[in-house]
């Protein structure tokens, strides 16, 4: 009897190792799923953490961050004094041919470019800027008939002798010449004139700013932007139209007096402070 219960004790014991080995393979799959439920916590925070980042970043770049600002504007205006005159001459020869329209006008074209020589103004300041041929014609009875032919040449000349002005005038119309366009004084070089308007604009807006500051009870720090805009005025411009030097020329009329006047240069400028 006593075997027998050791048989069965040592079955008994058989079949608790199996059952052992159950339960460890049961703990370790437990301890993998607790693994990878750890481990997919982990990868969805990650994600999360990354999303809000970039989310954060987004913001950041797309929204500019807040500041405290102030933003005045000041004037500059600077008196120009021309030293260049701008002026267009030209003549339109009408003739029943191109051929007579067009030696009529070489004519008096040709002439006019030797007086300006003549006058020291520069051959690279006299430019040709347009030069037409075109039919006139008649209307009778509801039938067009051809009348004549036109040849229009028009020069543009800049004049640096302002003294010269009136003078080649007066001998462009003497020439034949009966097409002037608006005269224009400018200043040849107005870049410095512009850093003088800019200067006195820059401390005209800091004035600005250091007052406004005070009245405020704030401190300027940096500037955080700035843009300018420039503007000016100029003399009205001289015509003359066809007929005008013309009649000048037949009644002998003396050289035009030019007053050249005065420009302004005006520069206008937007400071941005930051404040605090």
């Amino acid at each position: 009897m006593h075997d027998m219960h050791n048989e069965k004790s040592g079955c008994c014991g058989e079949q608790r190792e199996p059952s052992t080995g159950m339960n460890d393979w049961h703990e370790r799959k437990k301890a993998k799923l607790i693994c990878m439920c750890l481990a997919l916590l982990a990868l969805t925070a990650w994600l999360g953490f990354k999303a809000r980042n970039e989310a954060r970043q987004y913001n950041f770049i797309g929204v500019p961050i807040e500041r405290n600002v102030i933003t005045v504007s000041g004037e500059g205006k600077v008196i120009g004094i021309p030293d260049v005159a701008g002026v267009d001459l030209g003549t339109t020869i009408e003739k029943s041919t191109v051929a007579e329209a067009q030696k009529e006008n070489t004519r008096i074209m040709n002439q006019l470019v030797e007086q300006l020589k003549g006058a020291n103004v520069d051959k690279n300041d006299i430019q040709t800027t347009a030069y037409n041929v075109y039919p006139n014609y008649n209307w009778n009875d509801g039938k067009q008939t051809l009348r004549s032919y036109t040849v229009a040449q028009t020069v543009h000349v800049k004049i640096r002798n302002l003294d010269k002005v009136g003078d080649i005038l007066g001998k462009a119309g003497a020439l034949g010449t009966n097409q002037i366009g608006g005269i224009q004084f400018t200043v040849d070089d107005p870049e410095k004139l512009k850093e003088e308007a800019r200067a006195k604009a820059l401390k005209n807006a800091k004035e600005k700013a250091k007052a406004l500051a005070t009245v405020a009870d704030v401190k300027l720090r940096r500037v955080i932007s700035f843009d300018e805009s420039q503007g000016g005025t100029m003399p009205p411009p001289i015509f003359y139209g066809k007929g005008g030097m013309g009649s000048m020329a037949a009644d002998a009329a003396p050289a035009p007096s030019i007053a050249p006047g005065s420009n302004e240069i005006i520069v206008t400028v937007n400071l941005t402070y930051e404040i605090e």
